[in-house]
């Protein structure tokens, strides 16, 4: 066993409705390890995003306690639970990136929140974007990229202040199929680095990337189990083989060799084709979500703002 990083201990959330009190998760008892890809899956309405608002502590349980590196987070304020969710990155399913922000900037804006002065916080930024390989794409708009290239820009703002853990909810759901194995290969490389990984999805094939699985079925958790079929990512270590052409990337199921990554960030002109301009997703900007959502009134609202720097917008489905 290794050195738990986030354990649940008896979680329990319940939301009001009209038509009464709903249990979205119950009596939950979970740890996660440090260094582990953690994959948790379940059917919409599961009670999977519950779940991880409470990891992200963007929920606070109705019953039950969270901790975080042996700290218990319940006995926080919401101000000191803002500044520990800056170790905690978010990645959500539709990205939530700022509309009206080139992409520098959108990497750069939680450390901007987190008091940070403009010019180093844009500096750090490029680091990022350099790692998630989009660094040509930095005075470009959200609106101008394609789904995959979204996503990886919501993976550099997520990483920008070190997080120790990386929550990801539906990381490929929006994404085509050659998109969603790239975002995999990046979270394969930043697990490599020491970062805890924990994927929330509906789609088994997506789970079997992670080295732990466990299902939830009505706010309840129904099976927990280590992953002997894990998927790999692997790809050619010769970059001019893997810029050019797909056919050098390959997904392996259940080997034991150490993963490979070192080259998939040099793999743009593979994966990053630009759709046609009318199958965009619909964005959201960051006031419009955070009206629709009632979590946020806008970028200078203090700990809430600092709340979505850290980890996203709290939203989506149960």
């Amino acid at each position: 066993m290794g050195e738990p990083i986030i354990k649940l201990e008896n979680v329990s959330k319940t939301f009001s409705s009209l038509n009464g009190e709903v249990e979205a998760v119950r009596n939950i008892d979970l740890t996660i390890e440090k260094g582990d890809i953690f994959g948790i899956i379940g059917l919409s309405g599961a009670g999977k995003s519950t779940l991880v608002r409470c990891l992200n502590l963007l929920e606070r349980p109705t019953e039950g306690k969270v901790y975080v590196d042996g700290k218990d987070m319940m006995s926080l304020s919401n101000r000191e639970l803002a500044i520990e969710r800056r170790d905690i990155g978010m990645i959500f399913q539709h990205f939530n990136l700022l509309m009206q922000r080139n992409v520098l900037d959108n990497v750069a804006f939680p450390l901007e929140i987190a008091g940070e002065k403009r010019a180093a916080a844009r500096k750090k930024a490029e680091k990022y974007l350099h790692t998630v390989g989009l660094s040509e794409k930095a005075d470009a708009y959200p609106a101008q990229l394609s789904g995959g290239q979204k996503q990886r820009v919501a993976i550099a703002r997520a990483m920008v202040n070190s997080p120790k853990i990386l929550l990801a909810d539906e990381p490929t759901g929006a994404l085509d199929s050659k998109s969603g194995i790239q975002v995999m290969g990046l979270f394969e490389k930043l697990h490599n680095e020491g970062v805890t990984i924990v994927m929330i999805t509906h789609a088994r094939e997506i789970a079997e990337y992670a080295d732990r699985i466990i299902t939830i079925f009505d706010g309840q958790i129904t099976s927990d189990e280590i992953n002997k079929n894990k998927v790999v990512v692997k790809h050619s270590d010769n970059t001019s083989e893997v810029n050019a052409a797909q056919g050098n990337s390959e997904v392996v199921k259940g080997t034991n060799e150490p993963n490979i990554i070192e080259k998939i960030l040099n793999a743009d002109s593979i994966y990053d084709e630009f759709e046609d301009e009318n199958s965009f997703e619909a964005e959201e900007s960051f006031e419009d979500y955070s009206n629709d959502n009632g979590n946020l009134s806008g970028d200078n609202d203090g700990a809430k703002a600092e709340g979505f720097a850290a980890s996203g917008v709290n939203g989506g489905e149960r």
